[in-house]
């Protein structure tokens, strides 16, 4: 068990997410980075889909209960066991009544701490994910216990890591595919999308990532169709709107665009003003 101490900004208990449930109104959810989650799980041999903590913008203290080895992946926020830095991206044996800690952020938007074995947290429509009015809560809130399994370290300690690959979090190109919509665009409006940067507004989360800059919109909205992780809407205002992994499953805006999974990766560790982006086709 780990018990929060402090909650932080925003931190929540997520796996791959809930496949197939569109039909009944359900999100996909999951983590928002699944290139850090996953590095992380298969440092600890742990299965690709196994429930991390996802932890945006640090804040948060954790104590963990038992021991176990863990791994943080992602996002740097100066993360420590017991006022003592750790190295990200490697094995780590923890011990019962240890502390996890973070301070001061040095890149990225989420970190990932995995355990050997995953979180244990309930699952509901084959997903440990959290998402409001789906589990009991959709954040993880101080003096909340999280279930994970005891676990020693049969293998001698080492200190190596895996290297970060340093443009996943400052590469300003987002790599997508045309959507069903874009072929409605004009040709100028075409060009303006993959040639102009872009900056995310104040209006960022785990649902959506809405641009500052518009493009001239004369398209009609369309009937309700079927939106997915990572679609690009255009607005009547003209402001694009990034979905990500709450997000709706059905919308009415011209989807123009569709992210590779890299790509939503890549966007979910930038946040409000701190970079532009730049569309780059994949089609």
């Amino acid at each position: 068990m780990i018990k929060v101490l402090k909650a932080g900004f925003y931190a929540s208990i997520q796996d791959r997410g809930r496949v197939g449930f569109a039909s009944k109104g359900v999100p996909v959810s999951g983590v928002m980075d699944q290139y850090s989650s996953t590095i992380a799980n298969s440092i600890l041999n742990n299965a690709a889909t196994a429930a991390v903590l996802e932890i945006t913008f640090g804040g948060c203290e954790l104590q963990f209960l038992t021991e176990t080895i863990m791994c943080i992946s992602g996002a740097d926020f100066s993360a420590k066991i017991n006022d003592e830095l750790i190295i990200l991206n490697s094995r780590i044996q923890v011990q019962k009544k240890d502390v996890l800690s973070f301070g001061k952020i040095n890149y990225g938007v989420r970190t990932y701490l995995a355990v050997k074995g995953g979180f244990q947290s309930e699952i509901i429509l084959n997903s440990r994910s959290f998402y409001q009015n789906i589990t009991d809560d959709f954040i993880i809130r101080k003096n909340d216990v999280l279930p994970i399994t005891s676990f020693k370290n049969d293998l001698e300690s080492s200190h190596t890591s895996l290297k970060v690959v340093k443009s996943h979090f400052d590469s300003q190109e987002i790599n997508c595919f045309k959507g069903p919509e874009f072929g409605l665009l004009t040709i100028n409006q075409q060009k303006i999308i993959f040639e102009q940067s872009f900056t995310i507004s104040n209006e960022n989360n785990r649902m959506g990532y809405r641009l500052t800059e518009t493009i001239q919109n004369c398209l009609p909205s369309i009937l309700t169709s079927a939106v997915l992780p990572g679609t690009v809407q255009l607005t009547p205002s003209g402001k694009l709107i990034i979905l990500m992994k709450d997000c709706q499953v059905t919308g009415g805006y011209p989807r123009i665009l569709q992210l590779t999974e890299t790509a939503m990766s890549r966007l979910s560790q930038k946040t409000t003003n701190q970079s532009t982006i730049i569309f780059r086709s994949h089609n």
